[in-house]
C-alpha cells in the first residue's frame, strides 16, 4: 500500500513551489521597471525595450532632422511671444537701472 493518500494527484510539496512559481512570474510581470512604454503596434514590427523601430511616430529622430525641429520650435516660440506682446525692441537703447542706496539700507550679518 502507497504512503501517500491520493498518488494520482501533485504533492503537498509540488503544489507550494508550483504556486511559488506563479507567484514570482506574476510579480516580475507586474514591475514597473520591467514595462515598456512600447505600443503592440511596434512590437509586431520588431521592436522591443532596447530597440526601437526604424521608421513610425515611435522611431529614433536623426541628429538633423532634430537640428531642424529645434530652430521650427524657437520660430514658434518666437511667433507666439510677438503674439502676445512680447517682441524684441532691437532699435531701442539698452537702458540700466540705477540702484538707489535709500531703498537698499538693509544690513547683513
Amino acid at each position: 500500500m502507497p504512503s501517500v493518500k491520493n498518488p494520482n494527484r501533485p504533492s503537498k510539496n509540488r503544489l507550494a513551489a508550483r504556486a511559488a512559481k506563479a507567484k514570482k512570474a506574476n510579480q516580475k510581470r507586474a514591475d514597473p521597471a520591467n514595462r515598456s512604454k512600447i505600443t503592440k503596434a511596434d512590437k509586431t514590427r520588431g521592436a522591443r525595450p532596447g530597440l526601437l523601430p526604424n521608421s513610425g511616430p515611435r522611431a529614433q529622430v536623426s541628429a538633423k532632422k532634430a537640428r531642424k525641429l529645434e530652430k521650427k520650435m524657437g520660430y514658434a516660440l518666437k511667433r507666439q511671444m510677438e503674439a502676445e506682446g512680447e517682441a524684441e525692441m532691437k532699435d531701442a537703447p539698452v537702458v540700466e537701472e540705477k540702484a538707489t542706496q535709500e531703498g537698499e539700507d538693509v544690513e547683513i550679518q
